[in-house]
């Protein structure tokens, strides 16, 4: 399966993307901190059956890096829905990852006619409680104190093995491009900083600033819960809440798999989204798999 990458775009901002495959539209919106090449293993297997979509959020180093003053969810929602329009994509089902969950389930509430399944994973906005080192981003002057040792070829190998201790149930088996990937974005020029923007955005030294579990009864369309069982970001507890609120819903546990199971677990993460559009789609489930990639287990870790 060949992933193509385009450029397009979105009212004046210039963005990429990935796609793949043929058939009814697929988007897939990254987290915070990442970008589309987070999908790179379960597109594959995702295009079997459907057209994937996968874009550069805004604020990643390949797509536009605007003047936004808070790379709010209100922002980013805004954006998906003019990218799907600038596709001529009337409806599609989204898949979204942490922020990238709280991006498609606010476009769910507003623009429901648009969406034809939603699948959340371990998304964010569905509890107030998150992991503390995601809202000492809030404590004054720190991460723009550490931004300039994080943009050293030491500081970037440094945060990437933090961010994959925190993110990944087992960091020796997190795939390597994944790694080399992270490296590369600390490093260039704007992406740290709108990073932090975008967390800022997201948390308050208290928690998560905007929790949606309780408008879950009021979505119409099909929709998946894809949860990692060994989370260390969101606990799995809110998955479970929201699951008993919503009316069309399904839960899948990925066990011994942490925050990003399309990274982690992409086998199982297919075979969940497989298990959820046989039941609410049309079109044959997929069949094809893609072997995840992994570091050896002798990689250090960042202590």
């Amino acid at each position: 399966m060949v992933i193509e990458e385009h450029d397009i775009e979105v009212e004046g901002l210039p963005i990429h993307y990935l796609t793949a495959g043929t058939g009814p539209p697929l988007v897939l919106l990254h987290g915070a901190g990442d970008n589309a090449l987070d999908w790179r293993w379960v597109m594959p297997a995702l295009a079997a059956n459907h057209r994937v979509y996968a874009p550069d959020l805004p604020g990643s180093p390949d797509s536009a890096r605007p003047a936004a003053d808070d790379y709010s969810p209100t922002f980013f929602e805004r954006f998906v829905s003019g990218f799907v329009d600038s596709l001529g994509i009337a409806q599609a089902t989204f898949v979204g990852s942490s922020l990238g969950g709280l991006i498609a389930l606010r476009l769910a509430f507003s623009d429901p006619a648009r969406m034809g399944a939603l699948v959340l994973a371990d998304s964010a906005g569905l509890g107030r409680t998150v992991n503390p080192a995601f809202t000492s981003v809030n404590v004054p002057g720190l991460g723009e104190a550490a931004i300039p040792f994080w943009r050293t070829p030491v500081g970037s190998y440094q945060r990437v093995w933090a961010r994959a201790m925190l993110l990944f149930a087992r960091p020796t088996r997190v795939p390597r491009e994944w790694l080399m990937e992270q490296r590369r974005l600390a490093e260039l020029p704007g992406y740290l900083q709108a990073h932090l923007t975008a967390l800022r955005a997201q948390v308050r030294p208290w928690g998560q600033r905007e929790v949606l579990v309780d408008r879950l009864p009021l979505l119409k369309m099909p929709t998946l819960i894809v949860w990692g069982a060994r989370d260390r970001v969101f606990p799995k507890s809110q998955a479970r809440d929201a699951e008993a609120r919503i009316q069309e819903g399904s839960f899948e546990l990925i066990p011994d798999c942490g925050h990003l199971p399309h990274i982690e677990c992409p086998e199982s993460f297919v075979a969940a989204v497989e298990r959820f559009s046989a039941k609410v789609c049309p079109w044959p489930t997929i069949t094809s798999r893609m072997r995840p990639s992994r570091a050896p287990e002798n990689s250090p870790l960042f202590i």
